[in-house]
């Protein structure tokens, strides 16, 4: 009964610590062809997102793929597809957190998704703009789904807009809307920041 206990007691404290280091996991550094970006996380605020977007950063999963959707003025969006447009394979969809108070403001960090809420996996977009229309809202008593904010731009908003300014075209399964020339996401990774010597 005692070592029942013992061990119980032992995975509580495990569990605690990991959920700790988590939420001291607050910035990521996403290092692409054209300049890095460093982003703040909220796992306080979108801490399933949080999670899933630094699981899917430290497997190596957003490793060398591309920024496959440009729309100027609007939004850049990547993580799914290689180089050479495969699509790189999703683990399981995640809970909805676009309900969480945070507006897709310029420079905010958002999950793509199907129709479906809760359907975002491994791809997310940078809002070029303030894009009040992918906000969660109430609507007559009923919500009007959003897109999950869990993160913002704080260094390297230059090389977000740089990104949102190349030429675009068609690319892979898209007709449009994907840059002439590759614009990479070489890996991102969880940083201190800010950076000290």
């Amino acid at each position: 009964m005692v070592f029942r206990m013992l061990v119980g007691f032992v995975t509580v404290v495990f569990a605690l610590a990991a959920s700790v280091g988590a939420q001291e996991t607050t910035h990521a550094k996403i290092q692409t062809s054209m300049g890095d970006i460093v982003v703040e996380l909220y796992p306080g605020d979108a801490p399933i997102t949080v999670q899933n977007f630094l699981e899917y950063a430290t497997s190596g999963h957003y490793d060398r793929t591309l920024f496959h959707r440009v729309v100027a003025r609007y939004v850049i969006q990547g993580g799914g597809y290689s180089r050479y447009y495969t699509e790189r394979p999703p683990r399981d969809p995640i809970a909805y957190e676009g309900d969480n108070g945070l507006e897709n403001k310029r420079g905010t960090l958002a999950m793509a998704r199907s129709d479906d809420p809760a359907s975002a996996q491994a791809q997310w977009f940078i809002n070029l703009a303030d894009n009040e229309r992918f906000d969660h809202k109430i609507v007559e008593g009923m919500p009007l789904y959003g897109y999950a904010v869990f993160a913002r731009v704080v260094d390297g908003m230059d090389v977000v807009d740089a990104i949102g300014s190349v030429s675009t075209g068609p690319g892979g399964p898209f007709e449009s809307e994907a840059p002439i020339d590759p614009v990479i996401i070489e890996r991102v990774d969880p940083v201190d920041w800010p950076i000290t010597d």
